[in-house]
């Protein structure tokens, strides 16, 4: 292992801020940090967001074990995963995507097989949900790993902003269209591993909406569905994936363009919006774009009507 995350509390950062001062560790300033430590070849990291805590470098399992757990965290996981998450063993699917939430570029839906030996593999290379990763080239690296570790018994589904807008004008329903792509995945996964029992994702939506889709095409698996399924190995693998395929995209037609496709829906997205449209005309987005998103309405209201008004479900 050459890395580790953690997510701490602000009373943990200053206790490991003591312990790395009384552990000889020597401190830089290093921007987006509460504090960077190094000692030998072993650097620690706290970032303000999170805040979370990143150790790097040679030694970082037996930091991790013999410090960071019993003196910080005060819980010992590192090395006990199949005692506390004994089903991240076990055979199945883990299916995830990236970018729903972006106005700009696809939506990227990955699936990865593992079992005991691929999941110990994934872990010990440091394979962990893609929103606990803040580097690109970090995301690469592991996507990287995870296409070699796996034997190829992956998948990916890129639904570019035209067929995206395309599905979502049909289905009417970004969770149907999430099923959709979901099922497509696991469907082509099935191919690669037919004996396959079970697929996991994150709760999004009722898990008929893929056991249809799949019976459909002859297919049978157990699909489930669980809140901060990112955790399991095989769904975060998953989400490193399709973010790699998610930011590649976006840096590709980012260049085609001659202008940088920035994720989210922010202030900065929308000018990028507005120039696209004052250089290409309004119909640019929907090559670019999510346009049921509120964003294409606001920058080409003519070209892209408003989207109905949420429900009240306190109602």
């Amino acid at each position: 292992m050459n890395a580790y995350t953690h997510l701490l509390s602000l009373g943990q950062a200053t206790k490991l801020r003591t312990l790395l001062d009384e552990l000889g560790f020597e401190f830089s300033p290093k921007e987006y940090t509460l504090f960077f430590g190094q000692k030998n070849k072993l650097s620690v990291a706290v970032y303000e967001k999170g805040p979370k805590v990143l150790v790097q470098g040679r030694g970082v399992e037996e930091f991790v074990q013999f410090e960071l757990e019993p003196k910080i965290l005060g819980e010992a996981k590192l090395g006990y995963e199949e005692v506390h998450s004994p089903k991240m063993f076990e055979a199945h699917f883990g299916v995830d995507e990236s970018g729903k939430g972006d106005f700009f570029g696809p939506l990227v839906i990955s699936g990865v097989y593992v079992d005991s030996a691929i999941a110990r593999k994934l872990l010990d290379a440091g394979v962990q949900d893609s929103k606990r990763i803040g580097s690109d080239a970090r995301i690469r690296a592991l996507a990287q790993t995870i296409r070699k570790t796996t034997g190829g018994l992956i998948e990916t589904v890129l639904i570019g902003p035209q067929r995206y807008n395309e599905l979502y004008e049909k289905f009417g329903n970004l969770n149907k269209l999430l099923g959709w792509g979901h099922a497509r995945v696991i469907e082509n996964l099935l191919e690669k591993k037919p004996g396959c029992p079970r697929s996991l994702s994150d709760q999004f939506a009722d898990a008929r909406v893929i056991e249809q889709s799949l019976l459909r095409h002859g297919r049978k698996i157990d699909v489930e569905q669980r809140t901060k399924a990112e955790s399991d190995i095989a769904v975060g693998a998953a989400s490193i994936l399709a973010r790699d395929g998610f930011i590649n995209w976006l840096e590709r037609h980012g260049k085609e363009l001659g202008l940088r496709l920035d994720r989210g829906v922010s202030a900065n997205v929308k000018e990028i919006a507005k120039k696209l449209v004052e250089m290409n005309g309004a119909q640019v987005l929907r090559e670019v774009a999510k346009v049921h998103f509120r964003t294409a309405h606001e920058i080409a209201p003519n070209a892209y009507p408003a989207p109905p008004p949420r429900k009240n479900w306190r109602e």
